[in-house]
């Protein structure tokens, strides 16, 4: 299984963040023995003389304690996500004669700037973060505060719109939105709705757990991108299932990591539908 390795340049750019956590702890094994949900995982920090337990998901809480994020995922764990999404970007692109210096690029569920870390390295024309937590944006600017033109904390789901003629006066001509689809931090109608913002044609890279991307999952994300490929409204150009990170366990996570090329507008009816429950 592909295991995305990371460029010895990026990591370095890691070890500039400032890390403010005195220990991280995992559950006891032998007292957990089955397999923690991923999106129930949690950890205990100990920062000065204080010590909390802390959920994963619980990002806004994450965010605020400067690199746990980054230690956390990146060197405990060994998240691969954004090299993988990268290159794999870079890869397609090269076999289309196109480069990453031409992208304008929205990066969905942004986080504290992983992605665009990697996009910006490689020189993208442009790029403009989007998260709905507050948090994510603070620590972007705090830790990385060159690599987004623009962050804009917004639900896409309900963007006010004046933000929305913002975002359409970029003529974004990719999407990127990498280890955020699923468990409800961004639903389908808000990748949809990322997706009318960019132009035709455009691409598309992301990456989802494996587990979502089958036929009888229930967030809705299986049946949408099979019925964005099946539209021709997404072309499919590659597809590649790696190991997104360990469990707090040791055992890996696999996700799905695609690059497409969106060549037509998403219609009324598909952003009305209803993507969460099953037909």
């Amino acid at each position: 299984m592909p295991i995305a390795k990371l460029d010895p340049q990026w990591l370095e750019r890691l070890c500039r963040v400032e890390f403010k956590v005195d220990e991280i702890v995992f559950p006891n094994p032998d007292v957990h023995q089955n397999e923690i949900p991923q999106d129930e995982e949690w950890c205990e920090v100990v920062v000065g003389d204080g010590r909390r337990r802390i959920r994963f998901h619980d990002y806004d809480e994450i965010y605020r304690i400067p690199g746990l994020y980054e230690e956390l995922f990146y060197e405990r764990l060994k998240c691969c996500s954004p090299s993988m999404i990268a290159h794999l970007l870079e890869e397609v692109l090269n076999d289309f004669d196109d480069n990453v210096q031409q992208l304008r690029v929205l990066d969905l569920g942004a986080g504290n700037g992983m992605v665009g870390d990697e996009l910006y390295a490689r020189h993208a024309q442009r790029i403009v973060g989007i998260d709905v937590l507050p948090e994510a944006r603070e620590a972007t600017y705090r830790d990385r505060p060159e690599v987004y033109d623009d962050y804009m904390v917004v639900d896409l789901t309900d963007l006010p719109r004046d933000d929305e003629k913002a975002l359409r006066n970029v003529r974004f001509n990719c999407l990127t939105s990498v280890a955020a689809l699923g468990f409800g931090d961004v639903p389908p109608k808000a990748f949809l709705r990322a997706l009318t913002l960019i132009q035709n044609p455009s691409w598309v890279a992301f990456t989802i757990k494996d587990d979502f991307f089958r036929e009888r999952e229930t967030t809705g994300f299986s049946r949408l991108i099979r019925t964005l490929s099946r539209e021709e409204i997404l072309q499919i150009q590659a597809y590649r299932r790696f190991r997104h990170r360990l469990s707090i366990t040791g055992t890996p996570l696999y996700y799905i990591a695609m690059v497409a090329r969106k060549l037509e507008d998403i219609p009324p009816e598909l952003l009305e539908a209803n993507w969460q429950a099953e037909d």
